[in-house]
């Protein structure tokens, strides 16, 4: 009886020496690839270093990469442990910084994710596009100056009969003045929203007032405005989602924020320099 049983044990250990390695145990991310002193390196600490990585170094052969990325962390490994467990001050606030920032991500891109599903896709296009057209399409010029004073002097200059391209020509320091002003046809959403703004209140000829934007102060002529036709589905699609995603984000942000109970006590002498004092995180 003792010979058979010895048998079949050595039947089965013969059976698990013949299953493929991947059958026994798939690595995964808890899989230890090295240990340094006793302190484990994972192969998820592994994919996570690169995919931190630049993209021009995902680039590398994958066994290039492995081997380099697990002697970094071996390195590093050795390196911190001469701390002996302390943790420096400044490390402690940028890892708890690090971490506010991943886990809010990780809320985002979930929010985001509810927001751009097909159905509310679909409800979006038929929304915005519900009229069969695209919306208007506006053909202008502008001329760029620095001050508001100039501005007005332009608009004088123009109210006495002088033409408007020559006028661009001779006074816009944008880069459209030596083709008279001239910005082709835009869609709304393509100028910053002060100019859009000026734009879309203007008629066909008509010369804006002085308008302030980051880049100066324009005078705007609104040659034409026209009705362009409805895109297709797929070609506003990526367009929908991030609207839909932008304002999903910023709703919830704002309810958030608004349910949070938030303190900002008074701080007596503060000055915000103090910002700039690295001594104050420094063990």
């Amino acid at each position: 009886m003792r010979k058979g049983l010895t048998f079949l044990c050595g039947m089965a250990v013969a059976a698990c020496a013949a299953l493929p390695l991947a059958a026994v145990a798939a690595p995964h991310a808890n899989t230890v690839v090295a240990t340094v002193n006793g302190e484990d390196i994972t192969i998820g600490h592994m994919i996570m270093a690169r995919e931190n990585l630049p993209e021009q170094y995902k680039q590398l052969p994958d066994d290039v990469l492995f081997n380099a990325i697990l002697d970094q962390l071996v390195q590093q490994t050795a390196l911190k442990q001469q701390l002996h467990g302390e943790v420096p001050r400044y490390v402690e606030l940028s890892v708890e910084n690090e971490k506010r920032a991943m886990l809010a991500a990780n809320v985002i891109e979930m929010v985001m994710d509810n927001a751009s599903g097909e159905e509310a896709l679909r409800a979006a296009y038929e929304e915005k596009y519900s009229s069969g057209d695209g919306g208007d399409e506006f053909h202008a010029a502008h001329i760029l100056v620095e001050t508001e004073e100039d501005a007005l002097d332009v608009i004088k200059e123009l109210d006495d009969g002088a033409d408007f391209a020559t006028l661009a020509k001779e006074r816009s320091t944008g880069p459209s003045g030596p083709n008279g002003g001239d910005l082709g046809w835009f869609t709304t959403g393509r100028m910053v929203p002060e100019f859009e703004d000026a734009v879309v209140k203007l008629r066909s000829g008509e010369v804006s007032g002085p308008v302030q934007t980051q880049f100066g102060w324009h005078v705007i002529l609104l040659n034409e405005r026209r009705k362009t036709e409805a895109p297709e589905f797929d070609e506003v699609r990526a367009q929908l989602a991030d609207e839909l995603q932008q304002k999903a984000v910023e709703a919830r942000v704002n309810e958030l924020t608004a349910a949070s109970e938030i303190e900002r006590p008074e701080i007596e002498d503060l000055d915000p320099a103090i910002l700039q004092d690295l001594s104050l995180v420094r063990n």
